[in-house]
Order: structure tokens, then C-alpha cells, then sequence
């Protein structure tokens, strides 16, 4: 098997990790190739009996020019380094993870000229993320449609992370229904231990609210960050902290409309940390947020966060969204869409009410373990590769 990702290194993308291990354990022999990031600089390193093949990329892509760059990048390390995988230990199936949705190029390639199978793994819906990026439908927009469609067309088996991108890989994917298998990004609870909470990183104040994910535009920090000025502001809760994890492209932004709406001691930005660190900050968190923009994307995508905060039992907030909603039911607290002020008392009104967050993390927890936990979807991936033997 070798694994194709472009946006983030291994073993750090977790849905990745856990389907590579996963396949390892079943008897596959696996490699992945990927770019490098923070902590993963080394071109090639073996890790749990994997093989991982890193590339150096240009900065993360702004704009068309940018994302150009990036991808024009990665394709030419991937195909360069997808040989070198092959001379050095073969492989019979391509998995190709998105965004972008170009790695069809290397899938199809080695599948017509050297007979590999190829499998999609959906991770992004590029056509809703692009209009999330730029708020247009333009040619831009139409080659990401074509694009997205040429991937499902070359693919032999598609790995969907929920219904909803399912339906979008039958019906805008043209795909067999029997060829298209839902494999949830669930989390491993022997990864995501519930720990003492650290008061320290509360910075003095009685209740901590914590994020964890993406600092990105589609991602809606300023979202949070407009709730969080209402309750230190409006609704005068100087006992609140805000907690955020994880970098991205939006990262100095964001820190900077923190100052601007007075905020500047009230969150802590931790940008990209080990796991031990997120955990820490997790663990200590009285309620968790999730402030995905509402619009067609997020509505569709299964977001891991999600899944983090009720492994550890935490109670969410969260605005009203699809798949959102499926993945939490009463663990969380649904706020009108894209409003901050809404937000802002819905997490007020959890902070104020322990017996609410106690009951609303049991539940959360208590369906990770009996419903979303990654060993329930291990046998629905190994079922999509059975398929491409038949």
C-alpha cells in the first residue's frame, strides 16, 4: 500500500495514522509520502513498521499563485517519490488522500501504466472548501468540480468519512454505490486520555473554554473570538479564559483581532503543539467550542474536534451544522448559525450549570466508547479493500 497526503505531515494527521496502522496490523505492508512540518523534518524515517517518504513544500498557499506553487510542488515530489517507494519495495494499491484533488494524477498513472489499484480517500469536499476560501463560484470553482469528478471517475474503491460525502460521491461522483464505503475519522481513546486538569493554564480564572484545530478562515476563530468579547465585555465575566490550539494560515491574524477586541489577556493562542500539551489543555477545559462557519462545507464535513472533546467528556458548543449535530447529539449545545452573540450565551449558560456539562460529557464519552470509537470503523475499512480484489 502506499498512502499519498499533501496537507500535513505523518504520523501527525491522525486519520491517516490510524488507517496505515490499522492496514499494518491486517498484514499490509504500507508507506506514505507526505510533505515535512514542525517536529517531521526527516526525508525518511520507518515508525511502527511504516515507511514515510517526506517532502519540503513552499509556504502554505494564499491566493491562486500560491496554492499554484504548492500543488505544482507536491505533485512533482509525490510522482518523483512515489518511484522510488516502487524500486525500493513495490506496491499494488495507491490511496490518495485530499485536498488537493489532484493526487488522481499519480494514482491514475500508476494504475494504467503499471496496473495498481487506486482508492480516494475523501477527506475535503474541495469544491465547497474553495468556495469557503473565496465566497465565489468561478472557473476556479468549475475546475475543482471537474477535478473532484476525475478523481472519483479514476478511483476503484472510495472511502468516505460520513453519509454526506458519500451521497456526493454517488450522486456528483457518478460512483457504484457498492464501491463507496463510509469509514468515520473516529478517535482512539488510548490516544486521548482523560488527565488531571493543569489550573495553571487557566491563567488565574475560574472557568476555562477550549479549542482545539485549524486556525484557518473557513475554520471561524473570529466567530469565537466575537463571542468571547461579549462575555468578557458585555456580559462582564472577568472569570472566563479562552484556550486555542493548533496553527494555520490565520494564526497571526487571529491573535491580532484578539487585541484588537481587547482580548489580549483573556486567550491563550498555543499555536501547533504535541499532543501532550493539546491534551493538557483539553483535559482542563470546562467547555469546549467548535465555531465552524455555517455555509456548505462545514454542513457536510465531520469535523475530529468533535470527536476529541467527547472522548475526553467534555460538553461542546457548537454552531447548528449537519453532520455537526449527528456526530454530538447531546453532548453539545447548538447555537443559531454564524452568531457570536448566541454562542457566547451558550456557553455562558454551560459554564453556569455543572450538573448540565457533567451529564452532556458522560454522554459524549459514553457514545465514543459504544458508537464512534476508531475500532468500530476498522472493519469497514478493511472491507473497502477486500472490494478491490472482487
Amino acid at each position: 500500500m502506499l498512502i499519498l497526503v499533501e496537507n500535513l505531515p505523518s504520523p501527525f494527521d491522525r486519520r491517516v495514522w490510524q488507517e496505515a496502522t490499522t492496514l499494518v496490523a491486517h498484514g499490509y505492508q504500507v508507506s506514505i509520502i507526505c510533505p515535512t512540518g514542525k517536529g517531521y523534518e526527516l526525508p525518511y524515517e520507518l515508525i511502527d513498521s511504516i515507511h514515510i517518504y517526506r517532502y519540503n513544500l513552499p509556504n502554505e498557499g494564499e491566493g491562486a499563485l500560491g496554492y499554484l506553487l504548492e500543488y505544482s510542488a507536491a505533485l512533482w515530489h509525490t510522482f518523483r517519490l512515489a518511484y522510488k517507494v516502487r524500486r525500493e519495495r513495490g506496491f499494488d494499491v495507491i490511496q490518495a488522500c485530499n485536498p488537493p484533488d489532484l493526487l488522481f494524477l499519480v494514482g491514475g498513472f500508476f494504475k494504467r501504466f503499471y496496473g495498481s489499484r487506486f482508492v480516494f480517500d475523501h477527506h475535503d469536499i474541495n469544491p465547497e472548501l474553495y468556495e469557503a476560501k473565496f465566497g465565489r463560484r468561478d472557473l476556479l470553482w468549475k475546475l475543482m468540480v471537474w477535478l473532484e469528478r476525475q478523481t472519483f471517475r479514476t478511483a476503484d474503491v472510495s472511502i468516505a468519512t460520513n453519509e454526506s460525502y458519500r451521497q456526493i460521491a454517488l450522486e456528483r461522483g457518478g460512483m457504484r454505490a457498492d464501491r463507496v464505503f463510509v469509514v468515520r475519522s473516529g478517535p482512539k481513546l488510548d490516544r486521548l486520555k482523560i488527565q488531571p486538569p493543569k489550573p495553571e493554564l487557566k491563567r488565574g480564572r475560574r472557568f476555562l473554554v477550549g479549542y482545539v484545530g485549524v486556525m484557518g478562515k473557513q475554520e471561524g476563530i473570529d466567530y469565537l473570538l466575537r463571542a468571547a468579547r461579549h462575555i468578557v465585555h458585555e456580559l462582564k465575566r472577568d472569570d472566563v479564559h479562552f484556550g486555542l490550539v493548533g496553527g494555520g494560515t490565520s494564526l497571526e491574524e487571529m491573535q491580532q483581532l484578539a487585541g484588537q477586541l481587547g482580548l489580549a489577556d483573556h486567550v491563550t493562542f498555543t499555536g501547533r503543539v504535541p499532543d501532550a500539551e493539546l491534551l493538557d489543555m483539553l483535559n482542563t477545559a470546562d467547555v469546549c467550542v467548535n465555531p465552524d462557519v455555517a455555509n456548505d462545507m462545514n454542513d457536510k464535513s465531520t469535523m475530529n474536534k468533535i470527536m476529541e472533546y467527547m472522548a475526553l467528556g467534555k460538553p461542546i458548543v457548537q454552531f447548528d451544522l449537519a453532520e455537526g449535530r449527528f456526530s454530538a447529539q447531546e453532548a453539545s449545545l447548538y447555537a443559531a448559525r454564524n452568531d457570536a452573540v448566541d454562542m457566547a450565551h451558550k456557553i455562558v449558560a454551560l459554564l453556569d450549570d455543572p450538573e448540565r456539562r457533567l451529564h452532556m460529557g458522560q454522554f459524549g464519552r459514553n457514545r465514543v466508547e459504544h458508537e464512534l470509537e476508531w475500532r468500530y470503523e476498522v472493519p469497514k475499512l478493511l472491507r473497502a479493500y477486500e472490494t478491490l480484489w472482487t
